[in-house]
């Protein structure tokens, strides 16, 4: 059975992102939590990642002898290896587009993710109204969000990004995640996806645990000294 390998699931956007898409999808996976102590080259985990990936980062997925870490590269070894889960669209031009917005994701978004890094058990609005009026980046990242997928959802038919769930849908979870906690102002119809995406059971069950960890990182949060 492949093992996932995981950052706190409060903060790490990125090690969402496969596991959401392995549980929503009914792969089966062994999840081995490594808690951030610190990013520094002699912390537990960067050792204990050191150890597994050359890259000393989370997510990564190792199955039998194969490490196959970034999560772009594990979503394709994923769509690849269990076909019949069809992670991706089954029409070739709607899977060029999801891999594209997926990429998008995964360079991109600077801004948003800079300014409002995923911590999913804050309740950050008043913070996020600040972010909003000061930082023009942030509500640009959110305009192409809103026009990005408003286009999807008006082409695909909805409750997802390109109907069924996919790996975009799981690429722009931690998204969802941010805009709750800082209360960034979206649409009617783009904060009814975000809703959709929160009640997903992988998604559900990540938020879960994630409030479940009482794991107060200060280094996560620059902008909260205590909880």
């Amino acid at each position: 059975m492949p093992q996932l390998y995981i950052g706190n699931k409060n903060y790490s956007s990125w090690s969402m992102r496969p596991w959401v898409l392995l549980r929503q999808a009914g792969i089966a996976f062994d999840e081995v939590r490594v808690r951030f102590d610190s990013f520094e080259a002699g912390s537990e985990f960067k050792r204990t990642l050191g150890a597994v990936s050359p890259t000393g980062k989370v997510p990564v997925l190792v199955d039998g002898d194969l490490v196959v870490w970034d999560t772009l590269a594990i979503a394709e070894y994923l769509a690849e290896n269990y076909p019949e889960k069809q992670l991706w669209p089954q029409d070739k031009a709607a899977r060029a587009r999801a891999r594209s917005v997926c990429a998008e994701m995964h360079s991109g978004f600077t801004a948003l993710r800079s300014h409002c890094p995923m911590n999913i058990e804050a309740n950050l609005a008043d913070t996020g109204a600040l972010i909003w009026r000061d930082q023009s980046a942030v509500r640009a990242d959110v305009q192409r969000l809103v026009d990005m997928w408003s286009g999807l959802l008006a082409q695909y038919g909805g409750p997802m990004l390109f109907g069924a769930f996919t790996i975009a849908d799981a690429f722009y979870a931690p998204v969802c995640m941010r805009l709750a906690t800082y209360g960034l102002p979206v649409p009617a119809h783009i904060a009814a996806y975000v809703d959709r995406v929160r009640e997903l059971p992988g998604v559900k069950t990540w938020i879960d645990d994630a409030l479940a960890e009482q794991d107060f990182r200060a280094f996560e949060e620059p902008y909260r000294l205590q909880r």
